[in-house]
């Protein structure tokens, strides 16, 4: 389905272009309330390589920038410890304050019940966005040292022109090398909401297909930042209707000749803390329904769609067909949101356990 270039041949498995922030999470209570918080990395595009790094035992790396003060040095210590290397890594001076640069804070409550969950971020004029166009050696990272895959997202292209324009490059620059790529759209209102909103998320996110292998979205996503709507859903119901997906991937696929797998995830939050879970995607050759985990019992929502990512490129990387890959990532997301942080702390082996029907008997 994807012709990948050969492990043997490249140092990386896979590339992400980021942002790294710091999450903080005040556990059980609210953020306007809390005296303490947990502090995790986290970031959309970099999720994806973490789990893919930890869970699943590839190699991966991160193309990102940090302001060089001790928050700065506390996210690279976060990230040594996840084992994602680092195939670029700008470090921006610090004026002291933060007026021209500083790092990504991520302040976000789980939720419980029917409260649900809820996200504030804290990230103008962050080092990531800087980024620009000429600022990273692609053709060293994809060329001569080799990467099998490149992932980037909705998330990072929103947070600058010149982000999104880096993104763009970056892209090109794999597709140049023979590296797959891979794009979640990753929409978020309050990233879009001062630069034009859904028609500029659109609009920039557009461009950005135009260049991928592999899509991945929610239902919001593809409307929000693609245009597409999934028609035939009465919204009002607790339910999830995978035809009216397999309409909308259709026309995905139909309309953007180099993507060759969209996949969409499908939760349905009965509570902040109960969630039906599965996920669909259309290939070339057809559109496949993946395991289905209802009544889910949700610890910690955040990152469980950069988890369901990084289980569906393994699978793809492994030369898994989409059916199974599909279901390396709906059990990898549905085991990522039962612990909390942003990133994934399940193994493979539970992975796999969960995708052949293992409960949660304990194992002892």
């Amino acid at each position: 389905m994807l012709d990948l270039r050969p492990a043997a041949d490249c140092r990386w498995d896979l590339v992400a272009l980021g942002e790294i922030m710091l999450r903080f999470d005040p556990g059980e209570g609210r953020i306007s309330t809390a005296r303490s918080f947990r502090v995790w990395e986290g970031g959309g595009e970099y999720n994806v390589a973490r789990g893919l790094r930890r869970c699943f035992g590839l190699r991966t790396a991160v193309v990102t920038a940090l302001a060089d003060n001790a928050v700065g040095r506390l996210i690279e210590d976060l990230l040594l410890q996840g084992g994602v290397e680092q195939a670029h890594l700008g470090w921006l001076p610090f004026d002291g304050v933060g007026r021209a640069v500083r790092n990504g804070l991520n302040f976000t409550e789980r939720g419980y019940g029917v409260r649900g969950a809820v996200g504030v971020s804290d990230r103008g004029h962050t080092a990531a966005s800087q980024l620009a166009p000429g600022d990273v050696d692609w053709d060293h990272i994809f060329g001569e040292q080799g990467a099998r895959w490149f992932h980037c997202g909705g998330i990072f292209c929103a947070l600058s022109e010149t982000a999104a324009e880096l993104a763009i490059e970056a892209m090109t620059a794999a597709r140049r090398h023979g590296t797959v790529v891979s794009y979640d759209l990753n929409y978020r209102p309050s990233l879009w909401k001062s630069l034009g909103g859904t028609s500029r998320a659109a609009e920039v996110n557009r461009e950005a297909v135009a260049h991928v292998d592999v899509l991945v979205g929610n239902e919001e996503d593809y409307s929000a930042a693609l245009g597409y709507e999934v028609e035939g859903i009465d919204h009002t119901l607790l339910e999830l209707d995978p035809a009216a997906y397999q309409r909308m991937l259709a026309r995905v696929i139909d309309d953007h000749p180099h993507v060759t797998l969209a996949a969409a995830t499908l939760r349905q939050a009965r509570t902040a803390t109960v969630n039906d879970w599965t996920a669909v995607c259309h290939t070339r050759d057809g559109f496949h329904t993946g395991i289905e985990l209802p009544g889910l019992e949700i610890l910690d929502r955040v990152g469980g769609g950069d988890s369901f990512a990084s289980g569906l490129v393994y699978g793809l990387l492994t030369g898994q067909d989409a059916q199974r890959a599909l279901d390396y990532g709906i059990a990898h997301g549905a085991l990522a949101m039962t612990t909390p942080g942003d990133t994934s702390m399940a193994t493979l082996a539970e992975v796999e356990r969960l995708m052949r029907g293992g409960g949660a008997r304990a194992e002892r």
